[in-house]
């Protein structure tokens, strides 16, 4: 196409020529990418034979989730609330909140890696075939479904490279092929230390009292939430006796699952050694959590079932069931229509309102 004497390349062309391009230099980076980019790397300053690190997560996907749908949760109950007159209004708002506390985390806690930690500063070698030596803190965060192993540099940047680790390995039965997977990937020594205590063929044989009290501990967890459901569902229903029957049974669950998950320790600990620094397991944050949840569905469990059996009118009037509403009900003056009775005649029935009860007058019969 000629554009004042020159010569030009139509728009269309111009776009397939375009795009073809870019789509065989795609194509030609991935075929790169896929035949040299799991093997060995020697550029960068990353030690050879290793691919690029993995860097640590922020937060946990599930754990998110949980929060931010019982946050849902919380908001919408929360937006009703001005529409509840009288002073009850603040006895449904902290029974909405603290329902809500206690179940989300009974949920949360089978999401969560901190039942039981352990953590250390060392200076310890950082991968194999090298004798680089790291000045770093190295974690160990048990939960119920299995173990985070973290490794942060002090400083996180040393001989050019990120140090900075947060790998997980799960209670089941393909463990020991994580741990293959990891000595593959070429994971720093630390955490291929600790994989390894936790593997089916280890002597420490660790795998399987914290698999089995996890798993039981997360069942029981879970039986306590359908409790907790029940409790709520109890709650509004004129049995506020069985309500706190069931927020007593909530409490016991959890007990079971701290008991269930304290069973760790029944076997000899096995010490982990990193450097010239060694460190054992102690209960977290979760372990004390569900405790203090545990104390608390007791608590509120036991003074419902006392307060229902001293008070239990009141009991009732606080939770607004089995009573009536405090509404009074007036009605104006008004007229049946005869022709829809039979062998009965109504003169004018006056219908006034005193508080609850209703007087009619005039009543005729034929």
């Amino acid at each position: 196409m000629l554009v004042d004497g020159q010569r030009t390349i139509p728009s269309g062309l111009r776009f397939s020529w375009t795009f073809s391009f870019h789509f065989s230099l795609f194509l030609a980076l991935t075929a790169l990418a896929l035949a040299f980019g799991g093997t060995m790397t020697f550029y960068d300053d990353i030690y050879p034979f290793y691919p690029l690190q993995r860097t640590s997560f922020i937060f946990s996907t599930s754990l998110l989730t949980v929060i931010l749908v019982f946050l849902v949760l919380a908001v919408s109950f929360l937006l009703i609330v001005p529409g509840i007159r009288g002073k009850s209004r603040i006895l449904w708002t902290f029974r909405i909140l603290i329902s809500l506390f206690i179940g989300a985390v009974i949920v949360a806690l089978n999401f969560t890696s901190d039942w039981a930690e352990a953590s250390l500063r060392a200076n310890t070698t950082y991968k194999s075939f090298s004798n680089v030596v790291v000045n770093a803190e190295v974690g160990l965060h048990v939960g119920l479904y299995g173990i985070n192993i973290t490794l942060r540099g002090d400083p996180v940047v040393q001989f050019n490279e990120t140090i900075d680790y947060n790998e997980m390995f799960a209670w089941t039965s393909s463990i020991d092929e994580d741990y293959a997977d990891a000595l593959e990937k070429g994971l720093p020594n630390p955490i291929l230390y600790i994989a390894e205590k936790f593997t089916l063929n280890s002597p420490c044989g660790l795998i399987y009292q914290y698999r089995y009290s996890g798993r039981y501990a997360s069942a029981t967890l879970w039986t306590a939430f359908c409790c907790w459901l029940l409790a709520n569902i109890l709650f509004s229903m004129p049995v506020i006796l069985y309500a706190g029957c069931m927020m007593a049974t909530t409490a016991a669950f959890i007990f079971f699952s701290l008991a269930s998950f304290s069973t760790i320790y029944n076997l000899p600990q096995c010490t982990f050694t990193i450097g010239t620094e060694s460190f054992v397991t102690n209960f977290s944050a979760s372990f004390w959590l569900a405790l203090f949840t545990g104390f608390l569905c007791a608590v509120i469990g036991v003074l419902v079932i006392i307060l229902d059996w001293l008070i239990p009118e009141r009991m009732r009037e606080a939770f607004s069931v089995g009573v009536d509403g405090d509404e009074d009900v007036y009605s104006e003056e008004g007229y049946l229509n005869t022709g829809f009775l039979e062998g009965a005649g109504l003169d004018a029935v006056i219908v006034k309102g005193t508080g609850k009860e209703t007087q009619i007058a005039t009543l005729t019969t034929f």
